[in-house]
């Protein structure tokens, strides 16, 4: 991925990236005495560079979204950010390794850099590219749930709510697409990195009436498999924020 086209977004992007550490706003403190540091595939390089294009994404997100929620006489309030490692005691509750979550109660955005920078050097080591955009997404889709909420879409249903920010990622990349920010390699390196992410496949156990139930659970309570995670980012890369929210139609 380019660098984003919105020098002011990427100055809001880099400065916005907080360390979750006692002091700040975002108050979080280990969860566990040991410190997590980066290991042998990942190095500390690797999660530098993968937080600067964190920094310059979500500039360019909020850029995005104050401007679309404008058109609509609406204020996009801007979730904060912030990075931690391993598992991490917030105001949220625990965040763990290996993820990234918005927290609607602080309107904040929280991802383990460790696991998103693995994330990009695996979709660069597969795809033979840089591998930004798997890391792009992650934080786009986190967003996307911040959009929904403040616009008060949301469902009672787990997967219609993950469904909505995949479409919202999706909507994302079309515009960095006409900005001129995309480049070869970026969209698979976004497939690569939702399939990864995608909910495995339910555990049946042979008995119809039992299988049927872990079905429709698994149908409603996930992420959404691999197939269903691409679809819905297609969705909103095809038709942009129209496509995913009632409120641009």
């Amino acid at each position: 991925m380019r660098p984003f086209s919105v020098s002011s977004a990427r100055r809001v992007g880099l400065a916005a990236l907080l360390t979750v550490s006692a002091g700040l706003s975002i108050a979080a403190r280990p969860a566990f005495s040991n410190p997590v540091r980066a290991t042998a595939d990942i190095t500390e390089t690797d999660v530098n560079a993968s937080n600067k294009k964190v920094g310059e994404a979500y500039g360019a997100l909020v850029a995005m979204w104050s401007n679309d929620f404008k058109q609509l006489g609406a204020r996009f309030v801007a979730p904060e950010i912030a990075r931690y490692r391993g598992n991490v005691r917030t105001q949220c509750g625990i965040m763990h390794a290996n993820n990234a979550q918005y927290c609607p109660q602080l309107n904040a955005i929280f991802f383990d850099e460790v696991f998103v920078a693995r994330q990009a050097k695996a979709a660069a080591n597969e795809l033979g590219t840089d591998g930004d955009m798997a890391a792009v997404g992650i934080i786009a889709h986190e967003m996307g749930h911040a959009v929904a909420m403040q616009l008060g879409e949301t469902s009672r249903i787990p997967y219609d709510n993950e469904a909505r920010a995949d479409c919202l990622a999706g909507a994302f990349t079309q515009q960095s697409s006409k900005d001129g920010s995309l480049e070869k390699g970026d969209l698979e390196e976004a497939f690569f990195g939702l399939a990864a992410a995608g909910d495995p496949t339910p555990e049946f156990t042979g008995y119809e009436q039992i299988d049927a139930r872990i079905a429709r659970r698994a149908q409603i309570m996930g992420h959404g498999t691999r197939d269903q995670r691409l679809a819905n980012f297609k969705t909103g890369f095809n038709g942009g924020p129209k496509a995913c929210l009632s409120a641009f139609r």
